[in-house]
């Protein structure tokens, strides 16, 4: 059983509840993993965000033995960076790669996920409750 996941953010989702309400809602992030923590007490979740490409691929390099989940919203980077991809696909746990928004209702560049092939799944488009289904997905395990 999981008992140690690791919830990573990229490029402005500290902002989330700040900008563009109508694509990611209110609640910022902090409040979010709040509730996935009393949610699912059993789960130790451990938070990173980064506005930075390389500081993301260096948290995954620096911890790749402690990870027994990825939960993954990559923001922009999801869209174009073979980098980031390349980081996941070392790692060996599963993934889920997570969106707030349903990035197939989006702009058309917004479609393409190239980080995606190092997932196990894709969830996107239910708000919070994306980070909510991959947890529960990963205890299922």
């Amino acid at each position: 059983m999981i008992e140690t996941v690791h919830i990573i953010n990229g490029p402005n989702l500290n902002f989330t509840g700040k900008r563009e309400h109508q694509i990611y809602g209110t609640e910022n992030m902090e409040s979010i993993i709040k509730q996935l923590k009393t949610q699912f007490p059993m789960v130790q979740i451990h938070y990173f965000q980064s506005n930075h490409e390389g500081e993301i691929i260096d948290y995954l390099q620096e911890n790749y033995e402690h990870f027994q989940g990825i939960i993954i919203n990559p923001g922009a980077l999801t869209h174009y960076s073979i980098a980031l991809l390349d980081a996941l696909k070392s790692i060996n746990c599963p993934v889920i790669e997570v969106h707030l928004s349903n990035i197939y209702q989006r702009e058309d560049f917004r479609r393409i996920s190239v980080t995606a092939p190092a997932a196990k799944g894709v969830i996107t488009g239910f708000g919070k409750y994306s980070y909510f289904l991959a947890l529960q997905y990963l205890l299922y395990l």
